[in-house]
């Protein structure tokens, strides 16, 4: 399996969750489209490794250390949060959807690989009362829209899984340049890592992990 390609020191617990994470999704997929019909096929690959780009982050950080609280915003179906909970058993994980449906997936696949450290909320992010470490998420918005919904909400920093250009004048790169003006942070301050400096598959290309600390 991809995922322990690039991930060789799994307890065999976390190797069984991540092993059961495709027949899970397929499962559920069938029910409530979280993951695009044409996607589920590539589950580990688009989904889980991608997600999982932010472990490298982590690593090479050295953050997610035991008792850290991270919050996934906009989930949908349990991405970056339920692979990030796999790797992180002593990490605290709530994952938040504004749709029903989502959570309600998240909630059974967490229950399913016996995941202690997931919570999962049907909320907009702006109306939970709870402070964080990390925020976590996966290309939702804009950044510029995106950051003022989390304000407050993390002591950290915010991780962003984001795809683009960003040579100067690239779509990424006006983006981050207009979050950077709009919310007042120093873009010199924010940390960019290319995932195919970890990860060599060609989807990777052009695929970063953004790190914005507070």
């Amino acid at each position: 399996m991809m995922v322990f390609e690039y991930f060789k020191d799994l307890a065999q617990q976390q190797r069984e969750q991540i092993e059961m994470l495709t027949p899970l999704y397929e499962e559920w997929n069938s029910k409530i489209n979280v993951v695009s019909r044409k996607d589920i096929d590539k589950l580990q690959l688009h989904h889980v490794l991608h997600s999982l780009a932010i472990a490298k982050f982590a690593q090479m950080a050295g953050i997610f250390t035991p008792g850290t609280k991270v919050i996934d915003v906009g989930t949908g179906g349990g991405f970056p949060g339920i692979p990030l909970a796999i790797l992180y058993p002593q990490v605290d994980f709530l994952l938040v959807d504004s749709i029903g449906k989502k959570i309600k997936v998240v909630t059974e696949v967490a229950a399913a690989l016996g995941l202690k450290n997931v919570r999962a909320v049907k909320s907009r992010v702006e109306e939970i009362d709870e402070q964080f470490d990390y925020v976590v998420s996966r290309a939702v918005t804009d950044l510029g829209n995106f950051l003022p919904w989390v304000k407050g909400k993390y002591g950290k920093g915010v991780i962003y899984l984001k795809g683009g250009d960003l040579n100067p004048g690239g779509a990424l790169y006006k983006e981050l340049e207009n979050a950077a003006q709009k919310c007042r942070i120093n873009k010199k301050t924010m940390t960019f890592c290319p995932i195919d400096a970890w990860f060599a598959d060609e989807f990777f290309k052009e695929k970063y992990v953004i790190y914005i600390p507070k």
